[in-house]
């Protein structure tokens, strides 16, 4: 009995200072990080989702518009080959911390935005391609995915902003360099964002 009352207040000693390092730490950033990491990478996954989303389109709008103006094939071709390079880019795992490979990611996205504008902008030649149910259809598809993509890469841009704010200022700064030497500043997208919208046309 003496024995278990001699113990029992340096287990509760114990007890109270695991809690109280617990709650210290979870109030001093020590999650922020990885937090914040996983939030760019889920909203980088945003951004790939909508320009898959834009080439998906792409085939049914080309055979579209070459029903009702076959002659342009220069502009259905550039569009082709673009939207190739695009979804044939291999992304490698570090494409967020290599500023290489993300630069090719985003020439080759920039790339099929501008051949997507040309194609679009020669349909105001070709009344009857602008009337086509199946083309209105596809090219507000287009502009919602245009719109979307906009968005994804804002989100994208602030997430990373975040995250490598988090790693370069205190306390992040400690944090990274005793536990998350591994946590890189990950890229972001320095175009401007009206070189890769589509050019609006009106009907």
């Amino acid at each position: 009995m003496l024995a278990w009352t001699l113990t029992r207040p340096g287990a509760t000693a114990r007890a109270i200072c695991v809690v109280l390092a617990s709650v210290l730490l979870a109030g001093c950033g020590i999650n922020t990080i990885p937090t914040l990491q996983e939030r760019a990478k889920a909203a980088w996954s945003e951004v790939l989702n909508q320009y898959q989303r834009r080439a998906d389109l792409i085939p049914n709008l080309v055979e579209t518009v070459k029903g009702y103006a076959s002659q342009e094939s220069k502009v259905l071709t550039d569009v082709v080959e673009a939207r190739a390079k695009a979804t044939q880019t291999r992304l490698p795992p570090d494409i967020l911390t290599n500023p290489e490979a993300f630069q090719k990611f985003q020439e080759a996205q920039n790339q099929l935005s501008g051949a997507l504008g040309r194609l679009l902008v020669i349909t105001e030649n070709y009344p009857d391609l602008k009337s086509n149910q199946n083309f209105l259809a596809l090219q507000s598809q287009l502009e919602g995915t245009e719109n979307r993509i906009s968005i994804a890469r804002r989100d994208y841009i602030t997430a990373v902003k975040d995250y490598n704010t988090e790693i370069r200022t205190i306390p992040g700064r400690w944090w990274r360099a005793l536990l998350y030497p591994d946590a890189e500043p990950m890229q972001n997208f320095t175009v401007a964002e009206e070189t890769t919208k589509v050019p609006e046309v009106k009907f």
